[in-house]
C-alpha cells in the first residue's frame, strides 16, 4: 500500500511520489526525456570556391553543407528560419513524419507559401517514433543545390542501438556542384523546354575530391583509428543522380535506411538515391596499414539523357603512431571498383537485400488488408508550349513528366491552406486518376500520342485507410529509374519487379513479413514498385520524383488525408506566423 490515512501528511506525499517513480518509471522517465531543441537558420549568401571558381551561394548561417540538427526520439524541434536573400525560401525536414504538424513540412505551395525576403517562419514539430539519419533541404525551385544538411535522431536516453555502439559517428553527404547559378540553369531550361545543363562535379560533404579539376585541397578526409567501428550516416543530397558509394578495401554493413533499422547485411557497395539516407558500419583494420583508401561515389543512371558521370572522392586515412608515417600523402592510394553506370542488376539485388528488422521492439507494421488500390504510371512525355513561348522541342513542345499522364501544375496558394479552410475552388481538384487514363504496353512500344495533360489534381483519402500503390515506370521517351518520395509517411515496399506489373500474378509474391520501410524508393528502370502505407496522418502530403529535373517537369502529385473523428486525429489550425502568398 502506497499511503495510509494515519500517516503524517509530509510522509504520505513523499511515499506517493516514490510509488509513482517505481510503479510508473516509463512515464516519469518519458516526461524527463522530452526536450525542446531550438535552432536558428539565417538564410544568407556566402562566397564559396570550388573547382577554382568562386561564386555566391545560398546557405544557412554561411555554412555549406548546412548545420547539423541533433535530437533524440521524442524531442520537439523549434527552428526559426529567417530569409535574408532575394529568393523565396522554404525548408523541408525530409523523412520527418510530421504527425499532425503538416504546417511544418515545408514544400512550397503544398503546405505553406514561401518565406519571402525579410520574413521568418518558425517550424515547430516533434520527432515521433523515429531514430536514425534524415536530412533537411530547401523545397522550392533548385535551391536545395546548396541548402541542405543532416538530421541526426539519437535513440531515447538509456536506449541502445540494435547493434554494437560505434566508436564514432560521421555524416557523409553526397551532393552536386554547378559552377553556374542553378536558378539561372533551371530558368533557362524552363524557357527552352529542354533539359537543364549538367552539374560540373559531385561532392562529398561539399567537396569535389581528388579527381576533380583544381580540387586536391578540396577533399574530405575521414580520419580513423585501427580496430574501431564507425557509423557512417550516408545522405544523398544530389539533385539529379542516384549514386553508388564504396570505400576501397573495406566492407560496409548496412544497419538502417531512412531512419528505420534493417536486418544488417554486408556490402562493398551501397546504392543510394536522392532523398535516401543509409547508415552503415565501417570496421577499420586491426593495425594501421601503410596506405590510404579512396572513398568514392559516382552516378547510377538508366535514362536516355546525358548525365554528370564524374566520380567524387574523399580519403580514408588511418592515424599512424609512427612519426615517419605521419605524412600520409606519400602512402599508396587504393581505389574501390564501382558498378557500371547503368548496372540495373546490381541495383535490383541491393534493394532486395534491404529488409525491416521486424523484431518485438521494432516491428514492421505492414498493412495486411487494403482499403484503396492505386496504379500510377511515372515517366516522361511532351507538352505543347503556348504561342508566347519559344520552346525548342518539335512543333513548339517541351519535355514534360507526369504521373498517370497528369503533369502537376503548382498552385499559387498552398494546398494545405485551401484544404483546411475549405477553399479548394480554383486551387485544386480531387479527380486525380486512380489508374492510367489509357492502357498500353508501359515498358514496350510507346503509344503514338505521347502528349501529357496538366492540372493541379489530388487524391483524397479517409483517415486510417490502408493504401496499396503500384508505381509503374514507362518507356515513352526512355525507361528510367525514378526515386519517389512521399511526405508525411513511411511506406513498405511489398514488391518490385521488371516489365509490366501483373495484377494477377505479382501480388502472390508480395513480402508482407519484413519488407523495407522507407520514405523514398527508386521505381526500377523498366519495372514497377508496390507500396503499402496507412493514411493515419491528416493533412496534405506531396509525392514527387526526387530527381529535381523531373519534379520541375511535373512528376509530382499530392494526397489529402481527411481528419479522423477523434481530437488527436485532426490537423490543428495553422500557426500565426505562417507565410502568406
Amino acid at each position: 500500500m502506497c499511503s495510509s490515512p494515519s500517516m503524517p501528511g509530509f510522509l504520505r506525499v513523499m511515499l506517493v511520489v516514490l510509488c509513482a517513480v517505481f510503479i510508473f518509471p516509463n512515464l516519469t522517465h518519458a516526461e524527463h526525456e522530452r526536450v525542446t531543441r531550438h535552432y536558428k537558420f539565417n538564410i544568407k549568401m556566402q562566397n564559396v570556391t570550388r573547382l577554382c571558381k568562386t561564386k555566391s551561394i545560398v546557405t544557412v548561417n554561411g555554412q555549406f553543407p548546412g548545420p547539423r540538427i541533433i535530437a533524440r526520439e521524442g524531442d520537439r524541434l523549434v527552428i526559426k528560419v529567417v530569409n535574408h536573400v532575394q529568393h523565396n525560401v522554404t525548408i523541408h525536414w525530409h523523412g520527418i513524419r510530421q504527425v499532425r504538424s503538416g504546417w511544418a513540412d515545408g514544400p512550397a505551395y503544398i503546405t505553406q507559401c514561401p518565406i519571402q525576403r525579410g520574413q521568418s517562419y518558425v517550424y515547430n514539430f516533434t520527432v515521433v517514433g523515429q531514430r536514425g539519419t534524415l536530412w533537411w533541404h530547401a523545397h522550392i525551385s533548385w535551391l536545395r543545390t546548396t541548402l541542405y544538411g543532416a538530421i541526426v535522431i539519437l535513440p531515447k536516453r538509456h536506449e541502445a542501438y540494435p547493434f554494437a555502439k560505434p566508436f564514432k559517428e560521421v555524416p557523409i553527404i553526397l551532393g552536386e556542384w554547378w559552377n553556374a547559378d542553378t536558378e539561372a540553369v533551371i530558368n533557362q531550361a524552363t524557357k527552352t523546354g529542354l533539359a537543364p545543363n549538367l552539374s560540373d562535379a559531385h561532392t562529398i560533404n561539399g567537396l569535389p575530391g581528388l579527381l576533380s579539376n583544381c580540387s586536391a585541397k578540396e577533399t574530405f578526409k575521414l580520419k580513423v583509428k585501427p580496430g574501431k567501428t564507425y557509423l557512417l550516416r550516408l545522405i544523398n543530397a544530389a539533385l539529379n543522380d542516384e549514386m553508388f558509394f564504396s570505400i576501397a578495401n573495406h566492407t560496409l554493413t548496412v544497419v538502417e535506411v531512412d531512419a528505420v533499422y534493417v536486418k544488417p547485411f554486408a556490402s562493398n557497395i551501397v546504392l543510394i538515391t536522392p532523398g535516401q539516407t543509409t547508415n552503415v558500419l565501417l570496421k577499420t583494420k586491426p593495425t594501421p596499414p601503410n596506405s590510404r583508401f579512396a572513398v568514392a561515389a559516382r552516378p547510377y543512371a538508366t535514362g536516355p539523357a546525358a548525365f554528370d558521370n564524374a566520380t567524387t572522392t574523399a580519403l580514408l586515412e588511418y592515424n599512424h603512431p609512427a612519426p615517419s608515417l605521419s605524412n600520409t600523402n606519400n602512402l599508396p592510394l587504393f581505389r574501390p571498383p564501382l558498378p557500371k553506370f547503368n548496372d540495373t542488376v546490381f541495383a535490383a539485388k541491393f534493394n532486395n537485400r534491404v529488409r525491416s528488422l521486424n523484431t518485438k521492439r521494432f516491428p514492421a507494421k505492414v498493412p495486411r488488408t487494403v482499403d484503396r488500390r492505386f496504379f500510377f504510371t511515372v515517366g516522361l512525355g511532351i507538352s505543347k508550349c503556348s504561342k508566347n513561348e519559344a520552346c525548342q522541342g518539335p512543333n513548339n513542345t517541351r519535355v514534360a513528366a507526369a504521373v498517370n499522364n497528369v503533369s502537376f501544375v503548382m498552385p499559387n496558394t498552398a494546398l494545405l491552406q485551401a484544404h483546411f479552410f475549405n477553399k479548394s475552388k480554383g486551387v485544386y481538384s480531387t479527380d486525380f486518376p486512380a489508374n492510367p487514363p489509357v492502357k498500353f504496353n508501359y515498358t514496350g512500344t510507346p503509344p503514338r500520342n505521347i502528349m501529357v495533360s496538366s492540372g493541379t489534381k489530388v487524391v483524397v483519402l479517409k483517415f486510417n485507410e490502408s493504401v496499396e500503390l503500384v508505381l509503374q515506370d514507362t518507356s515513352i521517351i526512355g525507361a528510367e529509374s525514378h526515386p519517389l518520395h512521399l511526405h508525411g509517411f513511411n511506406f513498405f515496399i511489398v514488391g518490385q519487379g521488371n516489365g509490366n506489373f501483373d495484377p494477377k500474378k505479382d501480388p502472390k509474391n508480395f513480402n508482407l513479413v519484413d519488407p523495407a520501410e522507407r520514405n523514398t524508393a527508386g521505381v526500377p528502370s523498366g519495372g514497377w514498385l508496390a507500396l503499402r502505407f496507412l493514411a493515419d496522418n491528416p493533412g496534405v502530403w506531396f509525392m514527387h520524383c526526387h530527381l529535381e529535373v523531373h519534379t520541375s517537369w511535373g512528376l509530382k502529385m499530392a494526397w489529402i488525408v481527411q481528419d479522423g473523428k477523434r481530437r488527436n486525429q485532426k490537423l490543428p489550425p495553422p500557426p500565426s506566423d505562417l507565410p502568406k502568398c
